[in-house]
Parts: C-alpha cells; sequence; structure tokens
C-alpha cells in the first residue's frame, strides 16, 4: 500500500484512541455500566454506548449525578479504573490495521481523546503503541470542554503547530465527529470497531463526518487522496 505523504494542505492525523486506536469500547461500556449499577445507577452496557460514547467520565458522571440527584461514592473513580484497567489487561487489543497504517503515514500524527493519560498509558501500552505515539498524545483533562466541543482538537493542533484546516480527524464517535468539525478540521468516520453497530456509519455521516471507513488498511490512501486537494480540506467528500 501506498504510503501517505505530505501535502500542502496535510500538516497532521489526529487520532482518537478508543475505538480507533484499540478496541476497548465494548470493554469499556460494561465496565462503566457494571460500577454505574452497583453504585445505585442502573444501567445497561448499551445504554453507556448510547449516551456516553466518545465523551469524558467526568462529563457523564456529572449528568448521572444530577437525574441521581445526589454525588456517586468518593471511590466511584477509582473502583471503575479498577475494573476497566484490569479488563483491557486481559482482553484489550489494538484495532486491526492500526500498525501498518501507522507505518504507512508519513505525516505527523498525535492522539485527542476523552480518557485520561492514565487509562490512554493503559491502553496503549497494553497494545504496544503508547511508545511509538508518545508524547505526542492529549487528553479532554488538558482542556475546559470536552468533546463534542471543539477545544481538545484545537490544542492538540496548537501543541503540535498544524494548521486546523490542514488537520484531519480519525474518530468513531459521533460526539468526536462533531467536536472536530467545529474545529474546522476533515473528519473522517472508523466504523470497524467491535461496538460498531449496522447504522455505526450513518451515525457518523449524519454527525458531519467527510467519509467514513471500515478498515484500517484503508486509511493510507484515503490520506493521499486528501493531500493531493488544493485549498482548505474541508469540501472533500468522497475516497
Amino acid at each position: 500500500m501506498a504510503d501517505a505523504t505530505p501535502g500542502s494542505n496535510l500538516d497532521l492525523v489526529i487520532f482518537d484512541c478508543d475505538g480507533v486506536l484499540v478496541d476497548s469500547e465494548v470493554i469499556s461500556c460494561q465496565a462503566h455500566a457494571d460500577v454505574l449499577s452497583l453504585c445505585g445507577y442502573p444501567i445497561t452496557a448499551d445504554e453507556v454506548f448510547d449516551r456516553f460514547l466518545g465523551r469524558s467520565s467526568k462529563q457523564a458522571t456529572l449528568e448521572v449525578e444530577a437525574e441521581l440527584g445526589r454525588s456517586l461514592p468518593d471511590d466511584f473513580n477509582a473502583r471503575l479504573q479498577d475494573r476497566l484497567f484490569r479488563a483491557f489487561e486481559q482482553d484489550l487489543r489494538s484495532i486491526e490495521g492500526i500498525t501498518d497504517a501507522l507505518d504507512s503515514i508519513d505525516i505527523p500524527v498525535c492522539v485527542a481523546s476523552s480518557g485520561s493519560h492514565q487509562r490512554m498509558r493503559v491502553s496503549l501500552g497494553a497494545t504496544r503503541l503508547y511508545d511509538r505515539l508518545a508524547p505526542h498524545i492529549f487528553s479532554s483533562s488538558q482542556v475546559e470542554n470536552g468533546k463534542p466541543a471543539p477545544d481538545l482538537f484545537l490544542f492538540a493542533a496548537a501543541q503540535m503547530k498544524a494548521r486546523p484546516w490542514a488537520c484531519v480527524v480519525v474518530e468513531d464517535s459521533p460526539a468526536g465527529i462533531r467536536g472536530a468539525a467545529a474545529a474546522g478540521m476533515t473528519v473522517l468516520g472508523f466504523h470497524g470497531g467491535s461496538h460498531c453497530r449496522p447504522d455505526h456509519a450513518g451515525s457518523l455521516q449524519a454527525a458531519g463526518a467527510t467519509l467514513v471507513f471500515d478498515d484500517m488498511r484503508q486509511l493510507p490512501a484515503i490520506l493521499n487522496r486528501l493531500g493531493e486537494k488544493t485549498g482548505p480540506l474541508a469540501g472533500f467528500s468522497a475516497v
């Protein structure tokens, strides 16, 4: 497969982490549902998926606490983290084809995730991706507003000294798609994770994805085509 080479309009590729680099969303939603239910807020993994996919744990907690009319237990985050990290160590896999895709991309890349830095150290470390992506790993904890706000994507672009309109974002959640689009970036919707339902591609398109794809081995060729375009990338509409 041809490498993705730098073009005059392509400064940076920004990857979400969960569901894009690591196939973690099924594991994460189940862990989140289990711990919330144990803390007096019955919820299923599917409901966590529908309500909180792509959003930070902090945002989800605030929403749950508002509905409960009380705070979750003081040890909620510690319990969630412990359950999640143990599951990651046992079951987590990288997204199929991501290593080859990264090998074939010659422009700068970074990570912009709603997850914490500690979570990414565990998930990316378990799949041997951390060392190749660090230190260009950014978390919503570093900005005021998480996805679907554009803050994290603009922060990542600034840290990488990239022009926002010349950034391409790879996202798997509608919240992430909306945030990247609000930042003025070209957004690719990835629907190849194990959590993706038959209608997931349509949801990503409805959220504003420029195009959608389900095989990471396609990404270098998509970036090549984007890199060949002149002017802002927002008008690019097909592979």
